[in-house]
């Protein structure tokens, strides 16, 4: 998606929406998910040089997100380890844990942001302003 033709949203805003492909997974610097509304909405980050921002966990199956209206879509951000992670040399990072459900389940998708501590490490969400369709 050129971010020049998209709008950040809140994650909020994805509740009542019902998606008909999802795309990306672990490793990944965004995730596409493709609306029936028409619109492409990515997860994303605006890299930087010094810098990095991935999906470092997906727990659930983001297939559970496709076909069903999405009932609940949160984000949480910490500048903590999550329990049993051990990350060596780190100098600024962020977590950021989105958690989406549909009536098919619930999927939480972890990213890990990182860089020199003078760069952003969040996730956004953009959603596009010309229809797919």
């Amino acid at each position: 998606m050129d971010y020049y033709y998209s709008t950040e949203i809140e994650v909020e805003e994805l509740v009542g929406l019902t998606f008909v492909s999802v795309d990306g997974g672990v490793g990944d610097d965004e995730l596409r998910f493709l609306g029936s509304d028409g619109f492409e909405y990515v997860m994303c980050h605006d890299q930087s040089c010094c810098e990095s921002v991935t999906v470092e966990d997906i727990c659930g199956d983001l297939q559970d997100l496709v076909g069903a209206e999405i009932v609940k879509a949160r984000e949480n951000e910490s500048h903590e380890n999550p329990q049993g992670v051990s990350i060596e040399y780190q100098d600024s990072f962020t977590w950021t844990f989105y958690d989406l459900a549909t009536i098919k389940g619930a999927v939480t998708i972890r990213w890990y942001g990182e860089s020199n501590g003078y760069y952003s490490e969040s996730v956004e969400i953009r959603k596009s302003n010309i229809p797919y369709k």
